[in-house]
This record gives C-alpha cells, structure tokens and sequence, in this order.
C-alpha cells in the first residue's frame, strides 16, 4: 500500500532525511532510541499493518501496537529525563570539585605567604634559626607587652595630668 501524503511530504521538505530513515530506528540499541525514533517506529509500523488490509484482527493489534509504542515513548521520554538529571548533577558535582581545589589552593597559597614571609624575617637577621617559630611568638609577645606597657604609661600620665590640673598642683 502507498505511505500516506502527509509523511511524503515531510520527507520531501527535508533533504537531510532519505527514506530509509525510518527503518533505521528498529536497528537502534533501545538505550540510544529517541522520542523521533518511537515516532519513525510507528510509521513503519501503520504503513505494515495498512498493507494486510482491514481485517478485523489487523484493527485489534493495530490498538495493541499503538498502546505499546505509547508506553514506549513514556519510556523513552523519561529515559532522556534521566540522563539529562544525571548530566546537570555530573556538572554540579565538578563545579563543588573545582571549588574544593581551588579552596585548598588559596588555603596552601597563603600558607606558603606566611613561610616565605618568616623565611624573608630569618635572612634579614630579624629572627635567628635557632629561635624557630617558638622563639618568633616569644618575642612578638615581648613586643606586645612592651607597647601595651609603655601605653599604660602614657595614659598614667595622662590621667595624673589630668588630676593635678583639677587639684591645682603642677
């Protein structure tokens, strides 16, 4: 029996499509099926069952057919879904890798800042290789409290400006 217009019409409107195309969905790994190739399975299918004419079994098993491509493409359709789920996740999932990386990159960079820097204060003489990092916090805290004691100085001073001014005394 003849295809039916409306197909040949399509085919003849897209120069890429050669009409074995159709047929070439039922080669296909159903992993690999798209919804166009359930679509292309249909066709070949109807053109099959038009040609054993209309009997009335032919009608009953053309129902059945439709309902199985139908769950097909169901099928199909939720397959792509998936895979299309999986792929976004897959994406995430390196972008949190790379953001990890880059993370732990920035953390040793400024790691590496900080030894250079004590290695730089070890070569102008500042600290002394024997001290380590140990005698490096000793004398920063020697530091420390020598500024803070030479500010409580100051604010003595200050303050005892301050009273001898009210009391009058120079």
């Amino acid at each position: 029996m003849e295809e039916p217009p409306w197909r040949e019409e399509e085919e003849e409107g897209d120069g890429e499509r050669d009409e074995a195309e159709p047929e070439g969905a039922l080669g296909k790994s159903p992993l690999q099926l798209t919804a166009e190739d359930v679509y292309d399975i249909s066709y070949v299918m109807g053109r099959e069952l038009m040609a054993l004419g209309s009997d009335p079994r032919v009608t009953q098993l053309q129902f059945k057919i439709v309902r199985v491509l139908e769950m097909l493409e169901a099928l199909v359709n939720e397959g792509n879904l998936t895979v299309e789920e999986l792929k976004l996740e897959r994406d995430n999932l390196r972008k949190e890798e790379l953001r990890d990386v880059l993370q732990e990159r920035n953390q040793l960079k400024s790691q590496l800042l900080v030894v250079q820097e004590e290695l730089q204060c070890y070569k102008s003489g500042l600290f002394s290789p024997r001290e380590g990092s140990g005698g490096r916090r000793e004398k920063e805290a020697l530091v420390a409290r020598a500024s803070n004691a030479s500010r409580n100085k100051e604010e003595k001073t200050i303050i005892r400006k301050l009273f001898s001014f009210r009391s009058g005394k120079p």
